[in-house]
């Protein structure tokens, strides 16, 4: 994800939109806080630390799936516990879990340079990755970088909004497979505190080719498999075609302010019904209500035309194959 970071005034500067030269516009202008150009950050470190912090915390998560799988069960919170218990007591055994951190850490890297390689290619300055850490499920938030510099272009903006998921997918795309392909199938009642993860359409399909037969709820997912599911759910959050998310970015390159700020209102009423079968999802609802309704304005007109209206196409199919209404359930 990749959230505008800058301050603007109106200018009434001349300047050449899309194919149209010489055109008359209302121009976005940087701040002259991030007006130097893209180099190596002052604070890099802090970039550093996040991401080894997320390296720990996804490690712990994934303690807890590899202690799980290789018990035959599926996950169960305590453990977590475990988990935190065995690094306070430096337990290099808790470091199973890079079966999960890695990959799952790779996937989330590959989104967030797919926006930072594209910003550079626009010549938009953009922050390196902010990993955010989390002692909870799944070990993280996810991560985002922030763009410093205004974005002129609708087709800058569609680049820059969808290199994310895309190179995200990408990188995920093997590790769902082979993930699954190490799963196995478990037999019996659900214990209490065990926890099932929903099934995107997609993970699905890989698992009917690899168990056919076999209900979703008999299979337990390989560590691997997880870090894959876990990527499925933080891109299609993405995808939400809503405020400033990725997918809002690209609704907005494609359809304009009008349409952006119509479908962001009405999907975030979607949002608060979803909630009423996955509570997390009144947060989110929230959260793009009052942080994401509006887009930074690009005035240029130019419409999309050929592969670029194809990534937006791309865009919702992947969203579809991504999300999961209810993507946690405790039993």
């Amino acid at each position: 994800m990749f959230e505008p970071s800058f301050t603007a005034r109106r200018t009434n500067h001349v300047i050449t939109v899309g194919n149209e030269p010489g055109v008359r516009s209302w121009v976005w202008e940087s701040s002259p806080r991030f007006a130097r150009a893209s180099g190596w950050p002052r604070r890099w470190w802090i970039n550093a630390l996040l991401f080894f912090l997320t390296l720990l915390t996804t490690t712990v998560f994934g303690f807890g799936l590899v202690q799980s799988f290789s018990n035959g069960h599926l996950f169960e919170v305590d453990w977590i516990l475990d988990g935190y218990t065995r690094l306070a007591h430096g337990d290099p055994g808790m470091w199973r879990g890079i079966s999960f951190s890695i990959p799952l850490l790779l996937i989330l890297l590959a989104h967030e340079f797919g926006h930072y390689v594209m910003s550079w290619r626009w010549r938009v300055n953009a922050s390196l990755p902010y990993f955010l850490p989390s002692p909870l499920l799944f070990g993280t938030f996810g991560a985002f970088i922030r763009i410093r510099s205004p974005i002129y272009t609708r087709r800058a903006l569609i680049d820059i909004g969808m290199s994310g998921p895309l190179a995200g997918a990408i990188i995920l795309a093997p590790f769902l497979v082979a993930g699954v392909w190490m799963s196995k199938v478990v037999h019996g009642a659900l214990d209490a505190g065990t926890l099932t993860f929903g099934t995107p359409i997609l993970l699905r399909v890989v698992e009917r080719l690899r168990f056919p037969g076999i209900a979703a709820s008999h299979i337990a997912l390989h560590p691997m498999a997880m870090a894959a599911w876990a990527g499925l759910l933080a891109t299609a959050i993405n995808l939400l075609p809503i405020g400033q998310s990725d997918g809002g970015h690209i609704l907005y390159a494609i359809l304009g302010e009008r349409w952006h700020r119509v479908i962001s209102r009405a999907l975030t009423g979607v949002l608060v019904l979803m909630g009423f079968l996955y509570a997390a999802w009144w947060i989110w609802a929230v959260l793009m209500f009052f942080f994401g309704r509006r887009h930074p304005l690009i005035y240029d007109r130019t419409p999309l035309t050929g592969w670029r209206l194809a990534l937006g196409a791309i865009a919702m199919v992947l969203f579809a194959l991504s999300i999961s209404i209810v993507p946690v359930r405790a039993s």
